[in-house]
């Protein structure tokens, strides 16, 4: 299997699990921050965000809300953006 299909797949599973949380909130918060800003993302911002999906996602939640203190591996750029919160579009 070629780099560019590995890379490929990886961010198709990311989106689903990032669309698949468990909860509408998480799905929303998570599946909207993947939606927004992935199509730039290197595969190390991938990896950062595959890490992140690993993690409960009331811990991903409190982080986002800036509720809980974010764990040094997941502070960052990409963490701030994510506290925005400015990528969530819940349809009516």
């Amino acid at each position: 299997m070629s780099q560019p299909t590995d890379l490929s797949a990886r961010f198709a599973r990311a989106k689903f699990r990032s669309w698949h949380r468990g909860t509408r909130e998480a799905d929303y918060m998570i599946g909207g921050f993947f939606d927004r800003y992935s199509a730039g993302w290197s595969e190390a911002d991938l990896v950062w965000f595959e890490t992140l999906l690993d993690e409960d996602d009331v811990d991903v939640m409190a982080w986002a809300l800036k509720t809980q203190e974010t764990p040094p591996h997941h502070d960052g750029p990409h963490m701030e953006l994510m506290q925005r919160l400015d990528y969530v579009d819940i349809p009516r």
